[in-house]
Order: structure tokens, then C-alpha cells, then sequence
């Protein structure tokens, strides 16, 4: 993290959270594997990393903050390939055994060492001034929807459809080169219900008898998915009364939006008056997560987050990172929401359901 404060657990996590929580959701392995041996899971999460390399390769061929950024793209692709086939060889090289978090951390860590700060920054700022665009439509359809508990399945259809915007997922990357995506041709073509995880029905029951106090929303990718999926929702629990904490990356990883972006989009999306499509902000928050992968370890966020969480008793966990991949089965001290679409058929095939199917898992802590 660039502040140098020192981190420290997020306060709603389930306590002893020695015994209560484990960032990683796939196990790649279990206590009795031959640690030297790597598993049949290692090797498939391995080749799906070694798969999206040529798309990394690509975006930091083009990255003209780089001087000689090509031979460095290639210098990437090397070092990175490599010791990926060392896990392969031997688990418990570069400090394995192998999770998604280490399989992340890796390649950030060889981005940056060569000076690959935010390679997927010049898509960024397109998408985002793609999405700021349509902000207002998708708010005015949102708002036309009289029907409260219609009005929330829309604003959560839109959070999985702006949740296709993910290029660390190498299909999805190959799919968006080609045409780009269109926001609601993508509401309209989720996977039918029931999806893989299901817990709307009973969220919009909640929604209709509860307000939430305070809610945190740690956030994932930018363009649709936060200025058309989280903020029309974050918008809604403003509008009912519920302070919002929106919790961003520390650092640029993939095409995560980072603090700094969310401060510079929500600027740009607020009227005059300080409103958000006439919602008052005064209770908005920006939070520094303090993380800088596109996965997330709540045993270590920053202190700011953590001193703005500390009285939340709603925790939103989006995106396939953060909500899926890791911390699906985290339990917290309050309500907590984990959304997200399924976009790598390894996770589709450990959850038993479909490839872009949805995750909408819904758990209430009873007071």
C-alpha cells in the first residue's frame, strides 16, 4: 500500500478470525497432498493464469508510460510464465503453495518491478467516460419502476450486467476487444433465474421491512460496472437513508477502479448542488481499502476503512474477486451481501453451475 499506516483486520469479520476466516474460497489443496506434488486444481487455476498473459502481454506492449515498453511487455510475459511452471514443478516455490492471491500478487509484483504502474488505465478512462455518459438513462429507468421490489431486481440486474466488464477474465477480454459491450443489451441477456446462488427473493423481502444504518460496498471494476451497476444501487440506499461507504483499491490492478478514480467519477456525475440525479451525498463515503490486487484478504484493509466500517450492518461484496473467488463464505457480525457474475469456468464448475452465471448470496445476522 503507498500510505505506509500499518493495516489491520476488517472489524465485521466473524472473530477469532484465526479460526472463522479464510480469504480463499477454492481450495487448491488439502492437508493431506504431498506438499512437494502440485494438484490436479493447482495446475488448472496455474493454466488459467498462463492463458491470460498474451491479453496482459498486449496491454503493456501499448502502455506509453513505459519507456521500451515492449521489450518489458515481453520481459513480463517471460518471468511471469516461468515461474508459474516453477509452482507447477514444485508447490511450494515463490512462496507457495499456490492460491488465487499469490497467483495475483505475482504478476502485479513483475508489472510493477518493470515499471508497469496501470496498464489497463487508457481502457479505463474510455469506459468510464463511455459510462458517465449513460448514467442519467439508467437512473431515469431505475427511478420509472414504481413497484419497490421490481425497482431493486432491476438495480441488482444492472450490477451483473456492468460486472461483465472485467478484462482480467481472458474470454471476456478477447470479447470486449472485438465490440465493446452494450450496458443494457447485457441487462437483458443474464442467465435466467433461479442462478447459481440465489438469495434475491429473499433480499427484496428484507429491502421492503428493513433500512440498513450504514452499508460498505467494496467496489471492483471501473466504466459500467461501478458507474452503472454500484452507484444507481448506492444511489437507492442514499435515497432510503442508509449512509454508503464505498471501499476502492489502494493501487491500479487490472481494470479494478482505484480511490482516486471513484473520487474523480463521483466529482464528475454530481450536479451543482452536490447531488447525485437529485439524491443528496452528504452521507457518501470514499473509503482507501488499502488493497491493490483484484482479489481481497479482509484480514488486511486500511485503518481508514476499517474506522469507517467498524458501526456498518450491511457489508456488499462485488465482483467475481472479491465476492466469489474469495470471501464467499466469510461470515460477518452484520447482514452481508456477496454479488457477482461467474466468469471463469473453473469457478462455474467448483460452484456447479454455469459460465456467466450469477452469484447472489445473501446471509442476515439475526441481533
Amino acid at each position: 500500500m503507498e500510505s505506509a499506516s500499518e493495516m489491520v483486520a476488517f472489524p465485521l469479520l466473524t472473530t477469532p478470525i484465526e479460526s472463522n476466516y479464510r480469504a480463499c474460497t477454492i481450495p487448491y489443496r488439502f492437508p493431506s497432498d504431498n506438499p512437494r506434488k502440485p494438484t490436479p486444481t493447482e495446475i488448472a487455476w496455474i493454466d488459467l493464469f498462463l492463458n491470460s498473459i498474451p491479453s496482459f502481454k498486449k496491454r503493456a506492449q501499448s502502455d506509453a508510460t513505459v519507456s521500451d515498453a515492449s521489450a518489458k511487455a515481453e520481459l513480463f510475459a517471460q518471468r511471469y510464465s516461468e515461474m508459474l511452471e516453477d509452482l507447477k514443478k514444485d508447490p511450494e516455490s515463490h512462496g507457495g503453495p499456490p492460491d488465487c492471491i499469490l497467483l495475483c500478487r505475482l504478476r502485479e509484483i513483475i508489472l510493477r518491478e518493470l515499471g508497469f504502474r496501470d496498464i489497463f488505465k487508457k481502457v479505463k478512462d474510455e469506459e468510464n467516460a463511455k459510462a458517465i455518459t449513460l448514467f442519467d438513462n439508467v437512473v431515469d429507468l431505475n427511478d420509472a419502476i414504481e413497484d419497490e421490489g421490481k425497482r431493486v431486481e432491476n438495480l441488482v440486474r444492472g450490477i451483473f450486467a456492468g460486472n461483465i466488464f472485467d478484462l482480467g477474465s481472458a474470454q471476456l477480454a478477447e470479447v470486449f476487444s472485438k465490440d465493446g459491450m452494450s450496458f443494457l443489451a447485457s441487462c437483458q441477456n443474464l442467465v435466467p433465474r433461479p442462478w447459481v446462488i440465489d438469495d434475491l427473493d429473499a433480499f427484496k423481502l428484507k429491502w421492503s421491512k428493513k433500512s440498513w444504518k450504514k452499508a460498505v460496498i467494496f467496489v471492483d471494476n471501473s466504466g459500467a460496472d461501478v458507474i452503472l451497476g454500484i452507484l444507481p444501487f448506492a444511489r437507492e440506499l442514499l435515497r432510503r437513508g442508509t449512509q454508503v461507504v464505498l471501499a476502492a483499491n489502494d493501487m491500479p490492478s487490472i481494470n479494478d477502479v482505484t480511490y482516486h478514480e471513484l473520487i474523480e467519477i463521483i466529482a464528475k456525475l454530481k450536479d451543482n448542488h452536490g447531488k447525485l440525479k437529485g439524491v443528496d451525498t452528504t452521507n457518501l463515503f470514499i473509503a482507501n481499502s488499502g488493497n491493490d490486487l483484484p482479489v481481497i484478504d479482509l484480514a488486511s484493509v486500511s485503518q481508514e476503512l476499517a474506522y469507517l466500517a467498524s458501526d456498518a450492518d450491511l457489508v456488499i461484496l462485488e465482483g467475481m474477486g472479491r465476492g466469489i473467488e474469495t470471501n464467499l463464505y466469510a461470515q460477518f457480525k452484520c447482514d452481508s451481501l456477496k454479488i457477482g457474475m461467474v466468469k471463469h469456468l473453473e469457478v462455474a464448475q467448483f460452484l456447479g453451475g454455469r459460465l456467466y452465471d450469477c452469484v447472489f448470496k445473501y446471509n442476515e445476522v439475526l441481533s
